[in-house]
């Protein structure tokens, strides 16, 4: 009986050990928003443009405000045509700047261009000729810390 118990009883152990250390391994870091994004042919520099005049001015405001701490858009290699050919990336300082976000995000829209959360959507809609969205990804990083 006793042999059988050893490995649960080394597992507690283990487990015993861990719970008990002062510091994880690891910190939790910023927090990444990652939109991958297909441009229409032809469109590039009017998407480009938008991108220039409203993604990053509203970006540089919430920016000021300390809700991303950086911004940037990549440009990828798509390896078949149903593929992202742009990714925008924003750093957020963590999970906890979310709550709330859309509306402060939309305050920051009302202020610099006087679009209202209707009008945002409308806009959006219109985009759709200049760009697909691929939907986001919310990535933390955790940073080593031994």
């Amino acid at each position: 009986m006793l042999k059988r118990l050893a490995p649960f009883a080394a597992l507690a152990a283990l487990w015993l050990g861990m719970a008990s250390a002062d510091e994880l391994p690891f910190k939790e870091g910023p927090v990444l928003d990652v939109s991958p994004v297909k441009v229409q042919d032809g469109k590039f520099f009017e998407y480009w443009n938008w991108l220039a005049t409203h993604w990053r001015p509203t970006m540089e405001a919430a920016k000021k405000q300390g809700l991303v701490l950086s911004y940037a858009v990549y440009a990828a290699t798509p390896r078949n045509p149903q593929e992202p050919d742009l990714y925008l990336v924003v750093t957020y300082p963590n999970y906890a700047v979310f709550d709330g976000l859309d509306a402060k995000m939309n305050a920051i829209e009302q202020q610099l261009f006087g679009t209202t959360p209707q009008k945002a959507e409308a806009a959006s809609g219109e985009r759709r000729n200049l760009r697909q969205v691929f939907g986001d990804e919310i990535m933390r990083e955790l940073q080593f810390t031994k």
